[in-house]
């Protein structure tokens, strides 16, 4: 019997414009003047952020008009309403489901996990580092994770968000391949759906399935090895940076991030030139990210925090000194 003829070499696959290599050298922020990154750390930081920047408004601090906003998981969904001008309204809206824990635990499910969920929620959990074969692992449990439909939690953040347009060409979102591990950047140009951006950037593995942006499927932002994403605006003139936190006193890597990481990511920023402002709460309990209960708490620590950032704040949106 004859040989088979070998088989052709497979072509590579298309270059959807979504996948961005993490790169400083890159300088994606040239020629910027202000960049705002907005971070991940679920309905508490999402509570956190909001208060905050609605208080620095108030302040006379806005960031709604920076020349790039890099939103991660829950910053993704802050982004898209700062960049769509529905910061005040979204803010009543939070102040209202903070008097209504049960009604904003309905999109922050948790207990009664399914195994293939605790799986994907436990290697996500658990990774000390963002190694491309450890990211990888995680967007497979986050695949085989029995959750609800993907059109369920892209329909309830297009409640949220109140419309279907892209709201700005500042706006950059980011998410993780699920099965490539790529960190990805969703931008105007991508001419893909808000809802749906926000839904995989804030697909957290084994809570939430990951969503289908183009041919991929997209999980939360953070999986990748960072919350901020900074190389997004490197060359940037000035950044404000809002963190769940900056890393200090961690010895053991968590979430994809390695110990220093955040420092390490910063100080690559400020070595590209770029003026930096790091914010990040007073407090954080990592347990209580995903509960409901300690919304209050967080709408009046960032309402505290701004009120004492604001004149610093105002000085370095303006060129000078954060």
């Amino acid at each position: 019997m004859a040989d088979a003829p070998p088989l052709a070499p497979s072509p590579a696959p298309p270059d959807d414009g979504l996948a961005w290599p993490k790169a400083f050298e890159a300088r994606h922020g040239d020629g910027l003047g202000l960049g705002v990154s907005l971070g991940g750390g679920g309905v508490f930081f999402v509570a956190w952020q909001v208060a905050y920047l609605h208080e620095l408004g108030e302040q006379g601090v806005d960031l709604a008009g920076a020349d790039r906003v890099v939103g991660t998981s829950a910053g993704s969904l802050v982004a898209s309403v700062l960049t769509a001008g529905h910061l005040s309204r979204f803010h009543r809206e939070v102040e209202v489901l903070s008097k209504a824990p049960k009604l904003l635990g309905a999109l922050a499910p948790a207990g009664d996990l399914h195994p293939s969920q605790e799986r994907a929620l436990f290697l996500f959990g658990g990774a000390a580092d963002a190694e491309p074969d450890t990211v990888r692992s995680i967007g497979h449990a986050a695949l085989a994770a029995q959750t609800p439909a993907a059109s369920v939690m892209a329909r309830n953040l297009g409640v949220v968000l109140a419309s279907r347009r892209w709201p700005s060409p500042t706006l950059h979102i980011t998410c993780t391949d699920a099965y490539t591990g790529e960190r990805c950047v969703v931008t105007q140009r991508s001419r893909l759906g808000i809802a749906r951006a926000v839904a995989a950037s804030s697909a957290v593995p084994g809570l939430f399935p990951p969503q289908p942006l183009d041919d991929r499927r997209c999980m939360d932002g953070g999986v990748s090895g960072s919350g901020t994403h900074l190389d997004v605006l490197a060359g940037a003139g000035r950044v404000v940076v809002l963190a769940l936190t900056d890393g200090a006193g961690e010895a053991v890597g968590r979430m994809t991030a390695a110990p220093g990481s955040i420092e390490r990511e910063v100080a690559a920023l400020r070595a590209t030139g770029t003026e930096v402002a790091f914010r990040m709460p007073e407090e954080v309990d990592v347990a209580k990210l995903m509960d409901p209960e300690a919304v209050p708490e967080a709408i009046e620590m960032g309402r505290r925090q701004a009120r004492v950032d604001a004149h610093a704040l105002a000085g370095f949106v303006a060129g000078g000194g954060a």
